[in-house]
């Protein structure tokens, strides 16, 4: 950037080469908006994608490195990418997982598999892609179990319902990982995932004329 000219907003900048999930239609507002509200509940990474997960010390990680994130960096939210289901884990290892789009009825389940530790668990899920920061071009999968993860997830999928109703040309969120916490009597201080969305931007990248100031979806043990 020249000396004196002003930096670009989120609403004014373009990621167009950036956002690999822009090719596809955006399918009925009513449909995607009402699946995304009607859930509480989302699929294993897709090639090309490697896990991102928020650990027990309340860091964002991603990658069998266990790479911690860029604490600046923005993420763009794939609208299409929300998914639920069921995942089984055993020992450290996942037994067997039944995920689907948000779109569609929850899959139905046969008895789990008897290594199962909690048996079958609900799980949902999203993709997001890194747009800008350290770990611009990272591509990644987001699942979670936890209480904590499952409402935060659900308060992202409520306002992604509501864009998408009141702006179709902008349903991709913009969204800074972040943390948040309360005090378990028995655990200690437990840490849940929040995702502060920053801006709406278009499946192409491109960013809205009317950039948002950025307000937090925080959900708390209640």
């Amino acid at each position: 950037m020249a000396i004196g000219e002003k930096p670009l907003s989120y609403g004014e900048k373009q990621y167009l080469s950036l956002i690999t999930f822009g090719s596809a239609k955006l399918p009925a507002a009513t449909d995607l908006a009402a699946a995304l509200r009607n859930n509480t509940q989302a699929v294993a990474g897709a090639d090309g994608q490697v896990i991102i997960k928020m650990d027990k010390t309340g860091h964002w990680v991603y990658g069998a490195d266990q790479t911690e994130i860029d604490k600046d960096g923005l993420w763009a939210v794939n609208p299409f990418s929300f998914t639920h289901g069921y995942i089984a884990w055993g020992e450290g290892e996942v037994l067997s997982e039944k995920m689907v789009p948000i779109t569609e009825p929850l899959p139905e389940l046969e008895p789990a598999p008897p290594q199962a530790k909690r048996g079958w668990e609900s799980q949902v899920g999203m993709s997001v892609q890194c747009v800008d920061g350290d770990d611009k071009g990272v591509e990644a999968r987001y699942s979670v179990t936890s209480v904590g993860g499952k409402k935060a997830m659900h308060a992202l999928a409520m306002l992604v319902a509501e864009q998408i109703e009141k702006d179709q040309a902008h349903p991709v969120a913009l969204v800074k990982l972040a943390n948040d916490h309360y005090q378990h009597k028995s655990y200690g201080r437990v840490y849940t995932p929040v995702f502060n969305v920053q801006d709406w931007i278009s499946l192409e990248g491109e960013g809205n004329a009317s950039p948002s100031e950025g307000e937090p979806v925080r959900r708390r043990r209640g």
